[in-house]
């Protein structure tokens, strides 16, 4: 990817028929590895640009896209007939982020508890290096700024074109709680690049209810 998170061109997988979507879930299931090749190419980019802004570590998202992609092998075969893939993916994303998460918590107390000095993490993303301009470096700067769970809404619903009720699924929240955090998160985001754009918000994708 070499534009910012509002980089409009890249192939999104929700535009595919859902004939064939539902026939590639069905091939998977049966154990079918060029059906696993054909949704690896659809997803895996879009999986790594969401843990790398979740994580703003390139090897700690590399290492937890390559967990996501083995708990969908190892699933694979258990899958619902009629699984839409992104949202299944996400959901699958988003929780092995949880989980390193919270292990990193419990590092970081047990750091304290010897006296340790905890690791910088303060470092510019992927993104926000390779974004193609200074307002999508801004807008990369101020989604890094907002806290994980402000981010993978915007990240869900505002890049990846999950619906407000895909992305309630996939954060296990109700789609009002869903429509609320939405509204939040995009206001924090518009306050952080106020006078930065008139409308810098906008360059992400519209809501849709």
């Amino acid at each position: 990817m070499t534009g910012g998170v509002t980089d409009g061109r890249a192939v999104r997988f929700n535009g595919m028929d859902r004939e064939c979507e539902l026939a590639l879930v069905e091939r998977v299931r049966a154990g079918d590895t060029a059906a696993f090749d054909v949704i690896h190419a659809a997803f895996n980019g879009r999986l790594y640009g969401f843990l790398a802004r979740l994580t703003r570590r390139r090897d700690v998202a590399e290492d937890l896209l390559e967990e996501t992609w083995l708990r969908f092998v190892s699933h694979a075969d258990q899958l619902r007939a009629d699984t839409r893939l992104g949202p299944w993916l996400f959901t699958v994303a988003r929780n092995v982020h949880v989980t390193w998460c919270r292990a990193r918590a419990v590092e970081t107390r047990a750091a304290a508890t010897l006296d340790l000095w905890p690791a910088p993490i303060g470092f510019a993303s992927p993104f926000e290096r390779a974004a193609g301009s200074e307002l999508e470096r801004r807008i990369e700067r101020a989604l890094a700024s907002l806290s994980v769970d402000t981010r993978e809404v915007l990240l869900l619903v505002g890049v990846e074109g999950l619906t407000p009720s895909e992305a309630a699924a996939v954060c296990g929240l109700t789609p009002e709680a869903m429509r609320q955090r939405l509204k939040r998160a995009r206001a924090l985001l518009a306050a952080r690049l106020a006078g930065a754009d008139p409308h810098p918000v906008a360059r992400l994708r519209e809501v849709k209810p």
